[in-house]
């Protein structure tokens, strides 16, 4: 099964937990079904990311990254690669890379938490939302993608970010 296929696979069996992200959900399954391409960065209709919201519920605080490029403090995540077989696996394959954390977060069971559609200077993101449970003693490095990684507390978040950061957020703490 292609990245693509599966991408589709997971879209048709989320539980939207609202009628906006059924109508994401919808957007994201057209887009996938009239762009053979719609996984990847050269797609100028925009394409389907994957990211992930590391989060550490012992200690009530989640990590954020100042983008390089959008300068803004945001959840893991990114493209999906050639080598991703799903969009679980480039959403955690994100946050290992992006939070320094190599070894032991693990997706919060379910599936994905949101969907968040988002224009960057690029093109559209489709953006598929996970949260990555970080392992006890987890300790973040700054990656080349990155002005700055902080651990936030949840009340900090929407002092930092953005409201499409807080939802994922506020999202995640539902699903714990």
């Amino acid at each position: 099964m292609s990245l693509r296929e599966e991408a589709a696979r997971v879209l048709k069996e989320w539980p939207a937990p609202s009628s906006d992200q059924e109508q994401l959900r919808l957007t994201y399954l057209d887009h996938l079904a009239a762009h053979p391409d719609g996984m990847w960065k050269p797609c100028k209709e925009g394409h389907v990311t994957a990211s992930a919201l590391v989060i550490d519920p012992a200690r009530g605080r989640v990590l954020l990254t100042l983008h390089r490029k959008l300068q803004m403090w945001l959840q893991m995540g990114g493209h999906c690669e050639p080598e991703d077989t799903s969009l679980a696996e480039a959403a955690l394959r994100e946050a290992r890379e992006e939070s320094g954390i190599a070894q032991g977060l693990t997706l919060l069971p379910g599936g994905p938490v949101r969907l968040d559609r988002h224009h960057t200077p690029c093109a559209w993101h489709l953006d598929v939302q996970y949260a990555a449970l970080a392992p006890e003693g987890a300790v973040a490095a700054i990656s080349d993608e990155s002005l700055d990684l902080r651990w936030f507390a949840y009340d900090e978040v929407a002092g930092v970010a953005d409201a499409s950061v807080v939802r994922l957020v506020d999202r995640t703490r539902a699903l714990l």
